[in-house]
């Protein structure tokens, strides 16, 4: 635990199990958001049916939709958690390491 603190730059136990829990709770709710959204937008799983591709390009839409919906979550999760500081620049440093890092300047 202490080498995750001090990686992490948090003082206390109790800081690694909030951010423990917002990342828990904003995987499950970016997956639980990402099919009504999809449906919302006809791209629903049953009209990628019949070759092996259309199962592809649906997963591939459904990860695309998610990628978004997990970062503004992560960040409104972070907050609600007391831990906005923490995934304000984890969100930083991960969007950086995806070349997004200009949005940050």
């Amino acid at each position: 635990m202490e080498k995750l603190k001090k990686r992490w730059g948090i003082d206390s136990n109790f800081q690694i199990i909030l951010i423990l829990i917002v990342f828990s709770v904003t995987g499950s709710s970016s997956v639980f958001l990402a099919k009504p959204l999809l449906n919302s937008l006809g791209l629903v799983r049953e009209s990628f049916s019949g070759e092996w591709w259309g199962a592809v390009i649906y997963v591939l839409l459904r990860i695309l939709i998610i990628f978004p919906i997990y970062q503004v979550l992560l960040v409104a999760f972070g907050w609600l958690f007391g831990q906005f500081k923490f995934f304000w620049n984890f969100e930083k440093k991960m969007l950086s390491r995806f070349g997004l890092g200009f949005l940050f300047k």
